[in-house]
């Protein structure tokens, strides 16, 4: 009887205490928290490198008459954390910010550096600037914002998050959106190849590099040899595809990107996230392999698909060569090579897989009323995705889950199971984005559906 007690009891605890051990995923990731610590990095004789006070790296170039900010970080708060740090090397004015592309969490705190110094900096970036939030706002799009925040786990507790992969794992200011307003508007703008400016009595070269956004640009100093990379760069397998959604992704112009500060030989790298890459073997060699890393992800795709590969069969023969599958700045953190396999093929061939099954595929409520019915009714379906759940199969149980919802989209008990498959998903997944898509629809499953 004590045994048929203990099993009870196992069988009615939740899954997350079942699975209560950390997955070797969660452990990287929480070993990852240590990189995104804030820290001032002195990259050179006149840059320094603001990482982990924001999402996205501040840099400040020192010159002989005044400062330039490369990138504000995400919020004003963050600016004004970083600011007083960067006060403590020099009181110069500011007289220029450099703005590596559009995204928020490289624009949020541009206010509180426009406010410093004699007169209104200038604000160089490429045009047309923003063009990422642009494209939404012109099409209408909303959906993003729920998407862009379950991507980024604003909507968890802090227990639920570890970091997000290439940041750390902050909050809005309450009752503030993630984005705050409008990015600022650039005074200095060009559209492509390089641009020289003279600023603050340094000489720095602006290059159009398109990659992660088509308006992303480097800083060259080439006094200094040091290259600001954007989001073209960060310690992490790159976001090819994010999952808020976003439209194709170039790889490769992003490639030749990569390819071009190669060129420059730089003696250091400061990323758009993650902590600089110091000394010009190093830095060469971690620029060299990132490049060679998405080119052959690209290649290995293209020639999938020209063998007539669907991307669900691309997934599983696309993989990095050996010698590049264990480097810590191309492991997983925050892009997926999965995904990028999978946007590389939406990019070039559409949404149609080329089975011509999924020309007019079922809705989703009749193909589950067909699959209740081949599995023999509901409460059969439901014994086997409880079943998966139980086997540790939690991607099947998740599935399964999805044809009972389908058809019943309230049905609680149905909610609840698949919340825990996405549970147990999440703890294997050292992607921070997708962990946090995964527990965040996991608590949207767990309250009462609106319709009960």
């Amino acid at each position: 009887m004590k045994k048929v007690i203990l099993f009870i009891m196992i069988v009615a605890q939740p899954l997350s205490v079942i699975h209560a051990e950390e997955s070797h995923a969660t452990k990287l990731l929480k070993q990852r928290s240590e990189h995104l610590k804030p820290v001032i990095t002195k990259v050179s004789s006149s840059v320094y490198c603001a990482s982990g006070y924001s999402p996205a790296n501040i840099s400040m170039i020192v010159g002989p008459e005044g400062l330039v900010i490369v990138d504000t970080g995400m919020f004003a708060d963050h600016a004004k954390a970083v600011l007083k740090e960067f006060r403590k090397t020099s009181d110069l004015p500011i007289k220029a910010i450099i703005l590596t592309h559009g995204h928020g969490d490289h624009t949020g705190g541009a206010s509180v550096f426009m406010s410093e110094g004699e007169g209104v900096p200038a604000i160089y970036a490429r045009t047309p600037f923003n063009t990422e939030g642009n494209h939404f706002d012109d099409g209408g799009v909303t959906i993003n914002g729920l998407r862009g925040a379950r991507q980024g786990g604003f909507r968890l507790p802090p227990e639920k998050r570890i970091n997000n992969g290439i940041a750390p794992a902050v909050y809005p200011p309450k009752n503030r959106n993630v984005f705050i307003g409008d990015p600022p508007v650039p005074t200095e703008t060009f559209r492509d190849g390089r641009k020289k400016i003279s600023v603050a009595g340094l000489e720095l070269e602006l290059v159009a590099a398109p990659g992660e956004t088509t308006d992303q640009l480097y800083v060259w100093f080439p006094k200094e040899r040091v290259v600001f990379t954007g989001d073209n760069f960060y310690q992490s397998w790159p976001n090819l595809y994010a999952i808020r959604g976003t439209a194709y992704r170039d790889v490769r112009g992003w490639i030749r990107s990569l390819d071009m500060m190669i060129k420059e030989k730089p003696l250091h790298a400061v990323p758009g996230h993650t902590r600089p890459i110091l000394g010009e073997k190093q830095t060469v060699e971690v620029l060299t392999n990132y490049r060679d890393a998405l080119q052959h992800i690209f290649d290995k795709t293209i020639e999938g698909i020209n063998q007539g590969m669907t991307p669900d069969e691309l997934v599983s023969y696309v993989e990095l060569p050996e010698h590049l599958q264990n480097l810590d700045y191309l492991r997983e953190y925050y892009g997926n090579i999965e995904w990028g396999v999978r946007a590389i093929f939406t990019g070039y061939l559409g949404w149609f897989d080329g089975n011509p099954t999924h020309l007019f595929s079922l809705p989703p409520a009749e193909e589950a009323k067909r699959m209740v019915t081949l599995a023999g009714g509901e409460p059969a379906l439901r014994k086997a995705a409880k079943q998966a759940l139980a086997d540790d199969d939690a991607q099947w149980c998740a599935e399964l889950c999805d044809h009972l919802l389908a058809l019943h989209p309230d049905d609680a008990s149905a909610r609840t199971l698949k919340a825990e498959a996405l549970e147990m998903l999440a703890e294997k997944l050292v992607t921070a984005t997708g962990r946090n898509y995964y527990l965040t629809v996991a608590q949207e499953l767990r309250k009462p559906s609106s319709k009960e």
